[in-house]
């Protein structure tokens, strides 16, 4: 049965989530459908240019993403400190840049609010937009109604375009978090529509590569991995980037507490042992990033092989998981014997 999103979204829980959105009847609706024919690959392009567009407005941080023909993944981090921090004109000019606001709003800016009632509804008003800029069912229904939006009328016809709401999952640790991002960042490769990273067209980890090549530091082996996208970058410099959550090399709570190198080392790594022509490959150089997440490299490969199939609402430890159990006054939550295999308790 579906769940409500309030029952799975808790920032009190964690601040990252896995959320993804499926063409309706999984047609190929952003990209080449063979049914029809129709090529509509351009697609990909308007969902990276929203993500970018409500990733400057809302305080909420992009992870990983990664734009498939029909459907998209996205891994997303409430920055609810970013949004106590902002003042009033910020929240106010922010909201605006996506909705007209309303019509008191629009007198308070002009200085055409003077009684305290008005003054008191325009800070009730400002206060409730600042608590939507951090919520993701608002970046959600956003993202998608815009792109139905904008496809219909292209085909000019009428009806849904994504199945139903968005699916989310909680992502209780730093364990759920990589494995998700990484089986995110994987997507074209496991579909087999993509060799190696630097062709992972429309993904958050080919993203990350030409920005490192740009002017970040970048070992030597991955500056090999990107020398094949350089064309294609120089063609696509002009096309809206997101911007991503950074990975920051330690526990800040700011970005993700690990290096970039070290977590494209892993995410290379894994899609060279994860591919279909070598299966059950397990390269002896395994990425020290694993000892610190406490994984074996047979129980890493497992979590992000099995990450769609065998994980629910919520990913973490068994620990974790009982505590949501308990918030939510509930028993039992689908996957905790999957989680209980694969993640230990966080040290």
């Amino acid at each position: 049965m579906t769940k409500a999103r309030q029952s799975i979204i808790n920032v009190n829980d964690t601040p990252y989530y896995h959320c993804m959105g499926r063409c309706v009847r999984r047609a190929y609706l952003c990209g080449v459908d063979e049914f029809s024919g129709k090529d509509y690959s351009h697609r990909k392009q308007w969902i990276v240019d929203k993500l970018a567009e409500l990733s400057a407005v809302y305080t909420i941080d992009v992870c990983a993403y990664a734009v498939m023909s029909n459907h998209y993944h996205v891994v997303l981090k409430i920055n609810q400190e970013q949004a106590q921090q902002l003042s009033e004109e910020e929240v106010m000019e922010r909201w605006m840049k996506l909705f007209h606001g309303n019509v008191l709003i629009q007198r308070f800016l002009k200085g055409e609010c003077h009684s305290q009632g008005e003054l008191d509804k325009v800070k009730e008003t400002i206060a409730l937009w600042r608590e939507r800029l951090s919520d993701i069912s608002w970046f959600m229904r956003c993202l998608n109604e815009s792109i139905a939006q904008k496809a219909n009328q292209e085909d000019n016809c009428k009806g849904r375009f994504w199945e139903g709401r968005f699916k989310s999952q909680a992502l209780l640790n730093e364990q759920a978090l990589l494995s998700c991002m990484a089986y995110v960042d994987l997507n074209p490769i496991r579909a087999g529509i993509a060799d190696n990273l630097e062709t992972s067209d429309f993904t958050s980890i080919e993203q990350r590569i030409k920005d490192s090549v740009k002017g970040k530091e970048l070992s030597v082996k991955h500056k090999a991995l990107s020398i094949k996208s350089n064309k294609k970058e120089q063609e696509t410099e002009n096309s809206t980037l997101i911007q991503l959550s950074d990975f920051v090399g330690s526990k800040d709570k700011s970005g993700i507490p690990y290096l970039l190198m070290d977590y494209l080392e892993l995410v290379d790594w894994t899609g060279r042992a994860i591919r279909n022509d070598k299966k059950g490959f397990i390269s002896g150089n395994e990425p020290k990033i694993l000892v610190k997440l406490g994984f074996s490299a047979d129980i890493w490969l497992k979590s992000v092989k099995l990450f769609s199939d065998h994980f629910y609402s919520h990913i973490g430890s068994d620990i974790q998981l009982k505590a949501v159990c308990k918030n939510s006054k509930v028993s039992w939550l689908a996957g905790m014997k999957s989680c209980r295999q694969l993640y230990q308790p966080p040290s």
